[in-house]
């Protein structure tokens, strides 16, 4: 995507993604109103966002932890794959410990309470346009928990789907989603389950389905 960590910018291009409009418009507001920032575009939801990083080129996205279809943790997992990927920065009201752990644990390049101010949102942004990664203070040893319990609502849609023998293409048109997308998904899938590939995913499934 290009010199993107160029000190001398005439803009910062950043893309916003929250799951509230109402949080969205005023994301739109406040980077809008700041000439050292160019809104690329807007999402509300993970899946959205990974179709944006496919189509547009821009350097940092602010994205919410708790999304629908594909969360934070989620995209961050998904980028990881991504050459050149933009930096993110997760800003959240989630109360759950440990999600900045896992931000930076996963790639993130910063972490925002929805409890602090606009401007130390502003400031994580710029400065991770600079280069620096942002975080509070934290203990980074505790391990990213995985398992059966970690996946999302549409990762257990789309393990219904593998065992009931559909192929990737066939997800897509049904959900309504591209195919690198459901690629993005089968990959955390995968790697939450700790198997590596469809088959290995069904039988996990099939062993693990009284929960579901």
């Amino acid at each position: 995507m290009g010199s993107k960590w160029n000190l001398v910018m005439t803009s910062i291009n950043i893309v916003l993604v929250d799951k509230s409009p109402l949080v969205l418009s005023g994301l739109s507001k406040i980077f809008g109103d700041d000439k050292r920032f160019s809104i690329i575009a807007t999402a509300a939801d993970g899946e959205r966002f990974m179709e944006a990083v496919e189509r547009l080129s821009f350097d940092i996205a602010v994205i919410g932890w708790e999304m629908p279809f594909m969360n934070g943790r989620d995209v961050l997992a998904g980028l990881k794959s991504v050459t050149d990927a933009p930096r993110i920065v997760v800003y959240t009201g989630s109360i759950k410990p440990g999600v900045a752990r896992q931000v930076l644990q996963l790639g993130g390049a910063g972490f925002c309470s929805k409890q602090d101010s606009p401007q130390m949102l502003i400031d994580t942004v710029v400065s991770v346009a600079e280069g620096r990664m942002v975080f509070p203070f934290m203990s980074v040893d505790a391990p990213v928990s995985e398992g059966m319990d970690a996946l999302t609502p549409r990762e257990r849609d789309l393990l219904v789907s593998l065992a009931d023998g559909r192929t990737n293409s066939q997800i897509a048109r049904e959900l309504g989603i591209s195919l690198n997308t459901v690629k993005f998904h089968l990959k955390n899938l995968y790697e939450k389950l700790g198997v590596n590939n469809r088959a290995q995913a069904v039988a996990r499934f099939l062993v693990g389905s009284d929960g579901y």
